[in-house]
């Protein structure tokens, strides 16, 4: 009995060997995972931020912003490379003007996965009725 247990003594350090790159493996995955979530709902802040500013004539008189594009990357401080802002404006089918701000930007992994792209092009699109000139 006793030598049967002298046998198992380095089966756990082995068991870690065998596992430990899996497990940093899933841990990269799962950092990747979440900085491309904040990545999205980060670009999609900046996208909204910049249809509201675009969307209020009153609001940009108070906004300490003066452009679109200013609105927008205030949501995304520090973010490198910085998000590309363009926005247009139009009409709906109904006849309707409304503003519509597109932000996009590069996200890179922190690492290369076999068949997954280390960079993709996150975009996002938002589209807001014009508020009328004069209230109502």
């Amino acid at each position: 009995m006793r030598r049967r247990e002298k046998a198992r003594r380095g089966v756990a350090a082995v068991e870690l060997a065998l596992l430990l790159p899996f497990l940093v493996f899933m841990f990269v995955l799962a950092v990747d995972y979440g900085r491309i979530f904040f990545f999205s709902v980060t670009i999609t802040n900046c996208a909204r931020a910049g249809a509201i500013y675009a969307s209020d004539p009153f609001a940009r008189t108070e906004s300490p912003y003066s452009t679109i594009q200013e609105a927008a990357l205030a949501e995304a401080p520090g973010f490198t490379p910085t998000p590309t802002v363009s926005s247009t404006n139009g009409t709906d089918a109904l006849g309707h003007p409304y503003a519509e701000v597109t932000v996009q930007g590069a996200f890179s992994t922190l690492t290369s996965y076999p068949g997954v792209p280390s960079t993709t092009t996150l975009r996002r699109t938002i589209r807001v009725r014009l508020a009328p000139d004069a209230p109502r």
